[in-house]
């Protein structure tokens, strides 16, 4: 049996900031509209600032209006919420970003109910949960958001299909599966509690691994032929012994990947995949929002 095909997130990621520069070009041509992202990031954690530099180059690089406002460390609750405030009521801003994980001593949960739904470019206020869940129009969280593209760009129409997805959570597992069952999938949502996870995943023709536990998924634990869409983005030791003395580390998914690319028909690699996508779906979803709140579709 030949290797699975790869995914290559790279290639997706620039065909929709592609799609998204021409939609940013038409509605500020025919409508003089031009979606604007406001990313606000509290401290100064390295990882973030590298995520909010990238953020806002991309929003730039298509045409977009972008902001970025930083708070120190030690701000309160109040602060940050009077700046959520007042861009709910900026006219420029149609999309904000809270660039998590926050410092401990805020309320991560206050601060986004403070977040306008139709603002809310991240997909996590309850509101958009309930809209998605409800299969009203929700902005959706923008990873999952990703991973469908890469689905129906891989497989064309997924109706029928067998989806599992391995992991609940808020930001990726609950939202991907409510996704998948718009699509007509039939939708298992695992977990590392399930019994037997393994027989669980072999009857997956599509095994979305969202669990946080690197290479957990085995090879032997997908069908054959099966699309792996790995989401985990896991920081471990390499496995040469001088370079796990030196403290260097790699990045791994949840999946095994050379044993699962050996059974599955196609799979996202990690890096390169379901991640290079989340950025921009984000510019997508800004996109989106600018154009519900003109009531542009």
């Amino acid at each position: 049996m030949s290797q699975a095909q790869i995914i290559d997130g790279k290639l997706y990621a620039e065909r929709v900031r592609a799609g998204v520069a021409e939609e940013v070009a038409r509605l500020r041509q025919e409508h003089a509209l031009q979606p604007g992202l406001a990313v606000i990031v509290v401290g100064d954690d390295p990882a973030s600032q590298v995520y909010v530099k990238s953020k806002g180059e991309q929003s730039l690089a298509v045409g977009m209006h972008s902001v970025t406002h930083r708070l120190p460390g030690d701000a309160q609750l109040d602060e940050l919420l009077l700046l959520i405030a007042g861009l709910n009521e900026d006219a420029r801003v149609h999309g904000i970003l809270l660039q998590l994980p926050l410092p401990d001593h805020l309320d991560t949960r206050a601060a986004l109910a403070a977040i306008h739904p139709d603002k809310d470019v991240d997909g996590l206020h309850v509101v958009n949960a309930g809209r998605l869940a409800s299969g009203e129009p929700a902005l959706t969280p923008c990873t999952p958001l990703g991973c469908m593209i890469m689905l129906r760009e891989t497989l064309g129409d997924l109706s029928g299909k067998t989806a599992v997805v391995v992991g609940r959570s808020v930001l990726v597992g609950r939202p991907v599966a409510q996704l998948l069952l718009q699509a007509d999938c039939t939708v298992t949502i695992a977990h590392s509690r399930t019994r037997d996870l393994p027989a669980v995943c072999r009857q997956a023709d599509i095994l979305v691994a969202a669990v946080g536990r690197p290479q957990m998924i085995r090879g032997d634990w997908i069908k054959p032929g099966a699309t792996v869409i790995d989401v985990g983005i896991n920081r471990v030791p390499f496995d040469n012994p001088e370079k796990a003395a030196a403290g260097k580390t790699k990045l791994v998914g949840d999946v095994a990947f050379k044993e699962a690319r050996e059974v599955a028909g196609a799979i996202t690699p990690v890096p390169g995949g379901v991640g290079l996508m989340t950025v921009a779906c984000l510019l997508q979803n800004t996109v989106t929002a600018a154009k519900r709140q003109h009531g542009l579709g």
